[in-house]
This record gives C-alpha cells, structure tokens and sequence, in this order.
C-alpha cells in the first residue's frame, strides 16, 4: 500500500503543533512513575556494577520525564507528586544529591513547595560532571543552575534538554 497523505516539512509540523491547543491539565491523573522508584531502580543499576553516568540518564533523567509528563497530563500539583516520597538512598552521594537538586529545580521553576528530604544538606557531593564531557566543563561551571551548583553538581544548559 503506497502512501497518500501529505509529507510536510519540519517547520510546517512545528508549526502545526504551536497551532494545537495545550489541553486542561486533569487533576484526576496519577502519578506513574517517581523519584523514589528510580531510586531503587538506581540503587539496583549501581549494585549491578553500572557506573554513575548510567544513573543520571536512567534516574534522574527518567525522573525528569515522568515528572514531564505529569505536569502536561495533571498539571504542577500533581506533577510535584513524582517527589513526594523520598527516594531512598542509591549508595552514591552524586546521585542522591540530584535527586535533591531536580526537586528543587522543579519546585522552583513551576512553584510549588520542595520537599522537606530536598532541603537535608546532606544530600550534596563534591564536584560531579555528570555525563557531561571534559570539553563542556567550563560550560558547566558557568552555566550549573543554582539548585544543582549548591549541590556540588556541575550541568550544562543542555543537561536537562529532553525531546
């Protein structure tokens, strides 16, 4: 069966997607997945013999796209929900301390409360690039949001850029 419809460029999809109407975010949604289960997820991956890298792209980014996904779906109330229950601790500092930064991060781009385990200063490390390479690293010490920087963690304005 040969193709009918009409191929149209980037641009025209973007545009197309600019022109749909964002949808009333259903407080009635739940919260799929949490900071505390990709935690534990977390905690499993390291215990396996998987580095640090592999975490924040499994936990924390994944934490980051639930938490995405969430405030489309339900809006900032119910997306904060993602880091309601602490995520237990992974065995590495770095890790569960950007679990601490993101909450705060996110609680304070979309303005709601952050959460009490967010604020315990032990949640921070020494200085950790994560996955971000050598060359970017004066990039990182410029340009690390607050909530992460106060954490000892060092990220690039494309570190949290998600598709």
């Amino acid at each position: 069966m040969a193709f009918r419809g009409e191929v149209l460029s980037v641009a025209a999809l973007l545009d197309a997607a600019r022109a749909t109407p964002e949808t009333a975010p259903d407080s009635s949604v739940d919260v799929r997945h949490t900071a505390a289960q990709n935690a534990s997820v977390c905690h499993t991956l390291l215990a396996d013999g998987q580095g640090l890298d592999e975490c924040w792209r499994f936990a924390i980014l994944q934490t980051l796209d639930d938490y995405t996904s969430a405030l489309r779906r339900g809006g900032p109330a119910r997306a904060a929900e993602v880091f309601t229950e602490e995520p237990r601790r992974t065995a590495a500092a770095e890790v569960d301390a950007a679990f601490a930064a993101l909450a705060d991060y996110l609680a304070e781009r979309d303005g709601w409360q952050v959460p009490a385990w967010a604020q315990d200063s032990s949640r921070r490390t020494s200085i950790w690039y994560p996955a971000v390479p050598a060359i970017f690293r004066d990039e990182a010490d410029r340009d690390s949001p607050e909530a992460f920087r106060r954490r000892g963690i060092l990220i690039t304005s494309r570190s949290l850029a998600r598709a």
